[in-house]
């Protein structure tokens, strides 16, 4: 990150769909549909986003450099060319980074304040 590089924590704290949609898109590449998929199976389907929701945030994410469409294309024969693949950026990383240490955070503090039991 150059000095005119903004710090990851400037974007912080950041929507739940747009971290919902780069803790997808930490692994692999995906398009919207697979996006979609992949949220509602990690919120174990307590998260549901819709195209709308999902496309805004993508073109938000796109416009701060979070993350940008991918060049790579799956077999043509095992895809849809209209489909397009999102990827994250090493700033989208570094934020994604910061907003899960933020929270790891607020979790610790609701474990030394006893409001959260684990066994």
């Amino acid at each position: 990150m150059t000095a005119s590089s903004p710090q990851p924590e400037t974007f912080l704290p950041l929507t739940q769909p747009v971290f919902h949609i780069m803790l997808a898109l930490s692994n692999s590449e995906k398009h919207g549909y697979a996006i979609m998929k992949d949220v509602e199976a990690m919120s174990s389907g307590q998260f549901k986003m819709g195209p709308a929701t999902l496309y805004s945030s993508i073109k938000r994410m796109l416009d701060a450099g979070f993350i940008e469409e991918s060049d790579d294309r799956p077999d043509p024969d095992l895809d849809d060319q209209r489909r397009r693949y999102y990827k994250l950026t090493g700033l989208g990383l570094q934020v994604l980074e910061a907003e899960s240490r933020r929270l790891e955070q607020l979790v610790d503090l609701a474990k030394a304040r006893q409001v959260m039991t684990f066994s």
